[in-house]
């Protein structure tokens, strides 16, 4: 009788009709700012081919049987951590919405997977079934989540108040809370490694970090973070800090923290963040230090911004860093996983015409944006215990740091937009032209550490290998464990997660041909990188006793972590 009900054609045509639905919502959220205007994305129409159509129908009607026949008995089992907890299971009518909700998933999954196009459009057909199949969750809803409802039985509904009180705080300040925001502050529990303000303009604070040894590496350190986040994710606290771990290496060590963009910077360029912060910072390391030439570090769009500027300056004639390390970072942007179904030419022109000239990217456009690229993990997950549960999330630095977002220039997203994930210009010779010079990654032979981490959904593990088929010089590839974030801040002491890595400095085409011959090696990347600086920092000298330079313009101004670190959007 079941099966009857579920007629081929019928069956056929539904399911049909439900998809192209849900993919018309979806071609018109913004989520963020990063889609298309509506009617403007560059797609193919889809197809679905009669073979896989009727399998998806068979294993549908398959196994809805089953679960019918299963529910009788007795109460579903349900996998899915959203409905894992005991509620589900003692309530028949729950879990056996949890449960139709889940084949549903299964088969509007199968059909993003069987839709038959171009890539990019069945990357966008299967990230907005993911979007659209997360937010219509039944654990999402007051309604359906069991769990809620036995917690404000059980609170006489006081949880179902504290919800209404979360909901509306998270309201007044613009996001959703994943944390206690209020258990942190920036300069008393995270970013607390001792340092000075040694210098600063109009778009960066120039920090330096107190030596934690008698003796420093003659090549000072620089690290330029990423500009779209604040930099203290490497310094979140002492026994996870990528900043102290330098400093405890022997580097003189010295950090940009970005200015946090308000409408007064609304005009700068990408050409100004290349020559007044990148290129500015490097040559007032030099200045500080006296040194000829210096070592550093770029971290995901930072990454991009140090090997443009240091193109730029290769251009010039100058070679002022000895060796260079890029973490999570983009230079060819043939792979950029996720985040290309957000860009097409049409979205790209929109921007231009947008803010182009001038204008502001909110910092919580681009956090929303991320955040919805993980959408159970950084969205619904929150949703339900803050405002359905009433709970208040556990304190947790690095998700303190996920929400503390920055603003953008228009000028310098748009141009980046353009020229990266769009045009993907910056490993073309000559194609890009940044503060009046032609950029040539040609031109770039000293020792790079490259660093990519393995489930990362910002920075694919392919696009991060890419560099090593662009950049000429001398090159160690390593590959870490986790994601965008936690592969990367994988102190030693934790003895956590594993890296790869192969000694015959060979580097094949793909990302996978290199896995293949790469050895596992249980624990941090982090000595390894560190013994790789080591060989490229020079001789050992006395570490300095002041900040800056003594005697000139680069004197100590305020403790790190400065008051750019500390401007909300």
């Amino acid at each position: 009788m079941a099966t009857q009900a579920f007629s081929n054609p019928a069956l056929e045509q539904g399911f049909t009709e439900t998809w192209l639905k849900a993919f018309q919502v979806f071609q018109n959220l913004d989520l963020g700012g990063m889609a298309p205007p509506t009617g403007t994305a560059d797609a193919t129409p889809l197809h679905f081919a009669d073979e896989k159509l009727l399998k998806i129908q068979q294993d549908y009607v398959r196994e809805a049987t089953e679960l019918w026949n299963q529910t009788l008995q007795d109460n579903p089992h349900l996998a899915d951590r959203r409905f894992k907890g005991d509620a589900w299971g003692k309530n028949p009518m729950a879990a056996f919405t949890a449960a139709v909700y889940l084949l549903n998933a299964r088969t509007m999954m199968s059909m993003a997977e069987a839709a038959e196009g171009d890539a990019k459009t069945r990357n966008r057909v299967r990230f907005a079934v993911e979007q659209w199949l997360a937010a219509s969750a039944p654990s999402n809803f007051l309604a359906f989540n069991a769990e809620a409802q036995q917690k404000a039985i059980a609170t006489q509904g006081e949880s179902l108040a504290k919800g209404v009180k979360n909901m509306l705080q998270d309201m007044r300040q613009g996001h959703v809370s994943m944390t206690d925001e209020s258990l942190f502050e920036v300069g008393r529990n995270v970013a607390t490694t001792e340092g000075a303000v040694v210098f600063e303009n109009e778009l960066f604070q120039l920090i330096e970090y107190k030596p934690l040894t008698a003796k420093v590496y003659e090549r000072p350190f620089l690290l330029v973070p990423p500009c779209i986040n604040k930099f203290y994710i490497l310094d979140l606290q002492p026994e996870n800090s990528l900043i102290r771990y330098a400093v405890s290496q022997g580097m003189r060590t010295f950090v940009v923290s970005w200015r946090n963009p308000d409408q007064t910077l609304a005009q700068k360029t990408w050409d100004d963040y290349i020559e007044d912060a990148a290129i500015k910072a490097i040559h007032t390391v030099q200045d500080i230090t006296g040194a000829k030439q210096i070592n550093a570090l770029g971290f995901c769009v930072g990454g991009t911004i140090l090997t443009t500027a240091l193109a730029v300056l290769a251009a010039r004639g100058e070679k002022p860093v000895s060796a260079v390390t890029l973490l999570t970072t983009l230079v060819d942007f043939t792979d950029t996983g996720i985040l290309d179904v957000f860009i097409d030419e049409a979205m790209v022109k929109f921007r231009e015409m947008q803010m182009g000239k001038g204008g502001m990217l909110k910092g919580q456009d681009l956090a929303t944006t991320f955040s919805f690229l993980r959408p159970n993990d950084l969205v619904w997950n929150y949703v339900v215990g803050n405002y359905l549960k009433g709970e208040t999330p556990p304190p947790f630095d690095l998700l303190y740091w996920n929400s503390d977002s920055t603003n953008l220039p228009g000028p310098f997203y748009a141009w980046y937009l353009r020229n990266t994930y769009l045009e993907n210009n910056l490993v073309k010779p000559g194609k890009a032209k940044v503060c009046g010079q032609k950029v040539d990654l040609g031109k770039l032979d000293m020792p790079f550490y490259i660093y990519g981490s393995r489930e990362d959904h910002i920075v694919p593990i392919g696009g991060a290998y890419a560099s090593t088929q662009t950049i000429p010089g001398k090159k160690r590839f390593m590959m870490g464990a986790s994601g965008h974030i936690a592969g990367v801040i994988n102190p030693p002491a934790a003895k956590k997660r594993s890296h790869w890595v192969r000694n015959d400095g060979k580097f094949p085409a793909s990302v996978d041909e290199w896995i293949a011959g790469a050895q596992e090696t249980p624990g941090s990347w982090w000595d390894d990188w560190a013994a790789w600086l080591k060989s490229h920092a020079g001789k050992q000298i006395a570490a300095p006793k002041d900040y800056g330079k003594p005697r000139s313009k680069y004197k100590a101004s305020e403790p790190a972590p400065g008051s750019y670190v500390k401007a909300k959007a």
